[in-house]
């Protein structure tokens, strides 16, 4: 059944601008714009607006065409911005004073990855947790200060305000959507039509890339390739101190200078992402890769993966595995 506060055909309006990222418009069009009428009369209706109706290039060679203009928000029951192409550019006052009414207004307002910077330009983000893409999550964070950027999950839902990791996970936060307006079931149908799992494990921590410092010719930079090269040791502060020829303290600083981590998380996240990549090119057991990795056990790998990935070693290797 629907949500009891959820209107009938509640109108669904994305957000469209040059540039337009197409991905991220493409699975909002799919999961809103589709008539669907196994789903019954209430089903939502969709609209595409931008700031002046007309062409509009993508950022995949595409045009879209465009027939409203911002005042359509009035009538919105939810806004969708699909990415945001200008993240170091501030929207226009009538972008910003449109949205900010709308949500004043009680409009529910969803980003889609970059889509976060543009919710973030305009305030509504302040004093909040937010997601985006993994590759923009240290960008946002120092754009905007005033929220706490968090790059392991796939969405966010604050209720008037939603925002979602990179890409796929757009999908992930709409099915979420669909759900809390009309049901497990009828988003199950959406899922199935549309050949996806309904609900998908773990946060966006599991596709995160390997981190590479950006630290040249020091010795905090030796330190990390030799770290890198022999995770099993047990490498404390003061082994890793002495090889620096620091004392404990310089170098416990250094290196968070360095890193923004303290030694032991780095070489917690090291351990882990070559977990993964073990777990993703080979067949070896649990046990062999956390002996391998200096993780120790399969019981202390299952609880790093669960801690830091949310997902388990055996299904990162099911979704992953190149064998």
């Amino acid at each position: 059944m629907p949500n009891k506060t959820a209107p009938s055909q509640p109108l669904i309006v994305a957000l469209a601008y040059e540039e337009l990222c197409a991905f991220e418009f493409g699975i909002v069009a799919e999961v809103f714009g589709l008539k669907r009428p196994e789903l019954g009369p209430n089903w939502y209706r969709f609209a595409v607006c931008s700031e002046a109706p007309g062409t509009l290039r993508t950022n995949a060679g595409l045009s879209v065409v465009t027939h409203h203009g911002l005042e359509i928000f009035e009538y919105a029951h939810t806004i969708i911005i699909p990415g945001w192409a200008e993240h170091a550019t501030p929207p226009s006052e009538d972008l910003r004073n449109s949205l900010l009414t709308a949500h004043r207004n009680g409009v529910r307002i969803i980003s889609i990855c970059s889509g976060a910077f543009l919710l973030a330009a305009i305030g509504l983000l302040n004093g909040r947790r937010a997601t985006t893409h993994w590759r923009y999550a240290v960008q946002l964070q120092s754009q905007y200060p005033d929220l706490t950027v968090d790059a392991k999950v796939l969405y966010i839902d604050h209720g008037d305000t939603l925002t979602s990791a990179g890409s796929a996970a757009g999908i992930d936060l709409l099915l979420h959507i669909v759900r809390h307006d009309y049901g497990p079931q009828i988003a199950n149908s959406v899922a199935r039509r549309m050949v996806l799992a309904a609900h998908r494990s773990g946060g966006q921590a599991q596709f995160i890339e390997h981190p590479v410092p950006h630290i040249i010719n020091s010795p905090i930079a030796a330190l990390l390739d030799h770290i890198r090269a022999d995770l099993t040791q047990s490498w404390s502060a003061t082994t890793m101190a002495a090889l620096t020829a620091m004392s404990t303290r310089t170098f416990i600083r250094r290196f968070t200078e360095a890193t923004n981590m303290s030694p032991g998380a780095w070489i917690t996240e090291q351990r882990i992402h070559a977990a993964k990549e073990l777990l993703e090119i080979t067949a070896h057991s649990l046990e062999h890769i956390a002996h391998t990795t200096g993780i120790g056990s399969a019981a202390n790998l299952r609880l790093h993966f669960k801690r830091h990935l949310g997902i388990s070693p055996s299904l990162y290797r099911k979704q992953f595995t190149q064998q």
